[in-house]
């Protein structure tokens, strides 16, 4: 689980907890259109102001008519309002603020429309009568609970559990209405999420930043990383007793609070230290500390820590630490059986038949989850190299080993050596590398023992000076074994530098990990990928006609995801990353190009793009489609006559957007290439981020589950809880480890290849055992896997700040061909690095 989203996934021994039945009195419930003004700052204001609102007028000008807000623009009826549109005046707080509120009617939500989206009679689904059914299903809850996008937390649902740096952690549920197969249903799941805890700021900072003495100044990084973690956090003041005054704040002052000083009422000028002496005969304590500051620059509300004490119900935005990753993991995570029995204990609780909104509405739900069809795939045969005393491997529950295996193409190594910015000792670092370089030759690789240069130690303050010295002394490295500082945070720089500097694929140890002989195996798996081996293959890859849809013709297959920036990285790019197989028929090498786009742009710019040679005035192609198509045709001597595309992290909302535009890119990509080549495509979007969960229906029978209480690897539904008309299936590819298993959603936008449903779920589910990095079925399909991975390595790349603002996007000429505009660009991987799975 995601534990710093607020929207973890839900439920289901289908999709959550039974369906929903919308049957409405009326023909139609009409959407009203709501306009407020002036606009609250706060989105919260708007619900306060129309309860107001509804207490005036609710019994006379709204005819009793109990409608369901969403917060914002939109408010529902059972029923037509007495009037087409009117305007009402609100009054709010003890200063009587008014607010103008105009009601008018929108639109009539049309049920028969979903009635017949739902028989897959009718391909549009009625986006819009959906939510006036959801909103109505939120309207209490939205009442009585923090709302969080589609979630609802509340400490009623458990004690906040502290977690660490002042934050706690707060339990709720998710609740979404969805259509399937069976009609609609109510999508439900537990989930967790990080909250400020209500303490006085001097105890968060003591928290956060382990400071407790009064009279020792904040260095300008506590400072920075306060503000940064206190920017837009509501706060009361302490020190006026019965009077409670509410604050936001804006940022931190520079200076401490000794130092400010303000202009009183036109009056001479006062330091905020004797203005709460005389105003309020406070003494204040923590003069050395900065101050927090409401307001704006031009005219700030100073706010002395001690006096402010930060507000309940305010969610924590931000990237949490790792160690307060874990502490939320580890209060959250439950066991298949446990889960279930927390999501139909909060659906009792909800009592959905007694609320009263869903009556007016005439919506039933079910109080039972909804039973699934499910299937088991089998695990694919995996081919080793015929010399190791095992050729072949049939996996178990998703797993297997290497015990009396080789891998089935052994990469080369006789150029290396290691660099460590650990304490440990230069004797133990060479221990370290005799044993990984026996593992290495062991499982099938050919690796000389000796390193090319001596083994060298160096000071993390001097990263870059020790990778370039270990460039000069060795240019031809074909591996740097890189031993990690032993405080974290340095692997970015190192994986940057070697990638897009000088060129060398490094493999990082953890200096911290117990070395025993499945730690060297793992990270043997991990350099032989990046070295151009191959660790295991398909063993249907060999036989003609092996792999459906892959072994017939040369078939390329892709796989794209974007990382976005984490909340409060308002200005860094977001980077798309596209991988591709490089081997046919096997299917297992894999090639990655990365590039920066816009700030949280979901479509991948850069896929392909003409331009203007600068010197002969002759137009060019790029991008990164063209380039993996064109790498494939240099490794296999065959154009790729079929393409499938699994593309990453796209939500529903954006499905006809990204499919329009990345499909149209793929085909001017191939078209580029020559002409009336057009290879049929099929585009699959990737969901992991979803709420729908998969349990047994009889939990703890060893035919139905694996050892940690989940479906079994290979489980797949493609009925009832899926789409009421598109291709589209949830598969479970891998053994659950911790926790529940969450199923990953494939969606087919776009097939020309003709996929059946078995041949695709096949097919994902085989490639699900071809992951470079261990002896494991994973969750997601590698390329998809790889993707993120790739895009995640580029994050680093982007750290870096070049001297003209931009740089070069990584995979094509695309500055020198007139490519996509210039923001800040990443930095160029070198084409040695490139050529490798370096982001293993």
């Amino acid at each position: 689980m995601d534990a710093a989203n607020p929207e973890a996934e839900a439920a289901a021994s289908a999709e959550g907890a039974g369906s929903a039945v919308a049957a409405t009195g009326e023909a139609a419930d009409p959407e009203a259109e709501v306009l407020i003004n002036p606009e609250p700052k706060a989105r919260r204001i708007n619900r306060v102001i129309l309860s107001e609102l509804l207490k005036v007028h609710g019994a006379t000008s709204l005819a009793h008519k109990i409608p369901a807000y969403d917060g914002s623009k939109s408010l529902y009826t059972a029923g037509e309002l007495p009037f087409k549109s009117m305007e009402f005046v609100v009054k709010l707080g003890r200063r009587e603020i008014e607010y103008k509120v105009t009601i008018r009617y929108a639109a009539r939500p049309n049920l028969y429309h979903l009635q017949q989206f739902l028989k897959g009679q009718q391909r549009d689904a009625p986006y819009d009568t959906i939510q006036a059914l959801d909103v109505a299903l939120r309207e209490s809850p939205s009442l009585n609970y923090v709302t969080l996008s589609r979630s609802f937390f509340s400490k009623k649902f458990g004690d906040g559990e502290d977690i660490g740096g002042g934050l706690e952690c707060w339990r709720g549920y998710y609740q979404s209405l969805r259509p399937t197969q069976m009609g609609l249903s109510l999508n439900i799941d537990i989930c967790s999420t990080s909250f400020y805890q209500s303490i006085p700021v001097v105890k968060f900072v003591a928290d956060c930043l382990r400071l407790t003495n009064p009279a020792q100044p904040f260095s300008d990084r506590d400072r920075l990383k306060l503000k940064k973690a206190l920017r837009g956090v509501r706060v009361e003041t302490t020190h006026q007793q019965g009077k409670r005054s509410i604050y936001k704040i804006t940022g931190i002052t520079p200076v401490p609070l000794a130092q400010l000083s303000f202009s009183c009422n036109e009056g001479p000028e006062l330091t905020v230290v004797q203005y709460f002496a005389q105003r309020y005969n406070y003494r204040l304590r923590y003069t050395a500390w900065p101050c927090l500051q409401s307001g704006n620059d031009s005219k700030p509300i100073y706010l002395p820590m001690e006096v402010c004490q930060i507000i309940e119900g305010q969610r924590y935005p931000r990237k949490l630490s790792d160690t307060q990753v874990a502490s939320i993991l580890k209060a959250t995570c439950k066991r298949p059986q446990e889960r279930e029995d927390s999501i139909v204990k909060m659906v009792r609780d909800n009592n959905y038949s007694a609320d009263k909104m869903a009556q007016v509405f005439g919506i039933t739900v079910a109080n039972q989850m909804a039973n699934v069809q499910a299937r088991v795939l089998p695990a694919p045969m995996l081919k080793y190299h015929e010399s190791g005393k095992e050729k072949t491997v049939a996996p178990s529950l998703g797993q297997w080993n290497m015990i009396n295996k080789k891998m089935v193409n052994g990469g080369t190594v006789h150029s290396w050596t290691c660099l460590s910015f650990s304490r440990i000792p230069l004797h133990v670092v060479d221990r370290i590398c005799e044993d990984l370089a026996q593992m290495c030759n062991s499982i099938g690789m050919d690796f000389n023992p000796r390193p090319v240069t001596e083994v060298q130690s160096a000071s993390p303050n001097h990263i870059e000076a020790a990778l370039r010295d270990v460039h000069m002394r060795a240019p031809n490295l074909q591996l740097l074994i890189v031993i990690l500082p032993d405080v974290s945070g340095h692997y970015g720089r190192i994986k940057r530098m070697c990638e897009t500097d000088l060129g060398i694929v490094s493999q990082c140890i953890n200096p911290k990990k117990n070395k025993n002989k499945q730690y060297f195996e793992n990270v043997a798996l991990k350099i032989n990928v990046k070295v151009g081996g191959r660790n295991t293959v398909l063993e249907r890859a060999f036989v003609p006609n092996g792999i459906p849809f892959v072994s017939d013709v040369p078939t390329i297959i892709f796989g794209a995801d974007v990382t976005h920036p984490t909340a409060g990285e308002d200005s860094s790019a977001s980077i798309a990353a596209v991988v591709a197989s490089m081997d046919w028929p096997q299917v297992t090498t894999y090639k990655a190009l990365v590039s920066a786009q816009a700030h949280r742009e979901e479509i991948i710019q850069n896929l392909f793009w003409t331009g203007t040679d600068p010197e002969k005035g002759t137009p060019v192609n790029g991008g990164m489609i063209r380039e993996l198509l064109t790498s494939f045709y240099k490794r296999t001597g065959r154009k790729p006559q079929r393409i499938i595309f699994y593309r990453d992290g796209v939500s529903e909302g954006q499905f006809s957007h990204v499919l329009l535009h990345e499909m149209d890119a793929i085909r001017k990509a191939c078209a580029s290439m020559q002409d009336g080549y057009l290879p049929p495509v099929t585009f699959v979007v990737v969901q992991k981020r979803h709420h729908t969960r998969l349990f047994p229906e009889v939990h703890g029978r060893r035919d139905l589950t694996d050892k940690s209480g989940n479906i079994l690897p290979g489980t797949v539904v493609d009925t009832s809880i899926c789409h009421p008309s598109e291709f589209d299936f949830y598969l479970c590819s891998h053994a659950g480890i911790k926790g529940t298993s969450r199923p990953t959603h494939y969606h087919v936008l776009y097939d020309e290849n003709h996929f059946s449903a078995d041949a695709l779920q096949m097919l994902t589910n085989s490639l699900c055992y071809t992951y470079a990095r261990c002896t494991r079925a994973v969750s997601v399909v590698p390329p998809a896997y790889y993707a993120h991975l790739a895009a995640f390595r580029a994050r680093y790349y982007d750290e870096q700040d070049s001297t003209d603002g931009t740089s070069v996007v990584s995979g094509g000429a695309a500055a020198a061909g007139g490519g996509p505009a210039a923001f800040r660009r990443l930095p160029q991987i070198k084409e040695n690095v490139k050529e490798v799975m370096f982001f293993c």
